[in-house]
């Protein structure tokens, strides 16, 4: 039986066609309410960002920087919880269609109910999930954390990951493989990551997943250069870090479009 349509694959395949990278964008939901966050995403569709990240508010976000920690605390502060930030999605598939990613921890969601999350934030119009603490394997081994089937499941890819683990890992991978340019937590970076081209050639060797590139990439010139390395770029860090400084602002959304229009075109400019 077919995979179900679901608009990652669909955006990928579009992206494809015209021979065009895809632009990653990373918000945390509910920074700096989940009504900005429905703003700051219809901005972020206008400056032609492909597929949205959406960060589930978590108190201990282990794999965020400072600057995505302080944006999940700054949302949970403001009354996100989970159930919030799915209605918050239901809320905004009224007014686009743009692929959504929710970029979340397990506690989060096995506190909800593993296979509930996955059903109610497909019913609720994500697309995929991206659990950044369970390892591929821990799921094969426990029955209850399977994938469902109702979203696409991202896998994080590593740059120390041996071959036969980049395998193991892209053989189960869903919607797009995230690899994560460098060490360490999320955030800003002056300088990318070396060996990115030679790590991503390795990882397309053993999927046909399309290969996105983050963790550090905060400006034009660096999102084409990694864009050009890849299937597409992901920027969060460089994105929150704006909506920190602008949060209390009513043009929040419009200078949110602003600052990633560049970026959105530096990287479709690439044939």
């Amino acid at each position: 039986m077919p995979a179900p349509a679901n608009r990652i694959d669909a955006r990928f395949a579009q992206l494809r066609a015209s021979g065009k990278r895809a632009f990653v964008a990373y918000i945390c939901a509910g920074d700096p309410t989940l009504d900005a966050t429905i703003d700051v995403v219809l901005g972020l569709e206008k400056a032609g960002v492909d597929i949205v990240e959406l960060g589930v508010p978590f108190s201990d976000p282990l794999a965020d920087g400072v600057v995505n920690q302080m944006a999940a605390d700054r949302a949970l502060k403001a009354g996100a919880t989970t159930p919030k930030v799915l209605e918050m999605i239901r809320r905004l598939r009224t007014k686009s269609q743009i692929p959504l990613v929710l970029f979340t921890y397990l506690n989060p969601v096995y506190t909800y109910g593993y296979d509930r999350f996955h059903h109610a934030a497909a019913a609720a119009g994500a697309d995929g999930v991206l659990v950044l603490d369970l390892p591929p394997d821990e799921a094969a081994q426990n029955e209850e954390l399977k994938p469902a089937p109702d979203l696409r499941h991202i896998q994080l890819i590593a740059p120390t990951s041996p071959p036969e683990r980049i395998a193991s890992i892209a053989k189960s991978a869903e919607g797009f493989v995230y690899y994560v340019s460098r060490l360490g937590v999320t955030g800003a970076q002056v300088e990318i990551a070396g060996g990115i081209a030679e790590q991503v050639a390795i990882i397309k060797n053993a999927t046909q997943v399309p290969v996105c590139v983050g963790f550090g990439v905060s400006n034009p010139e660096q999102a084409a250069k990694v864009a050009g390395m890849a299937d597409g770029v992901v920027v969060g860090s460089a994105i929150v870090k704006l909506i920190e400084k602008n949060g209390s602002s009513p043009d929040l959304a419009a200078q949110v479009e602003a600052f990633v229009k560049p970026l959105v075109d530096a990287v479709h400019a690439l044939s």
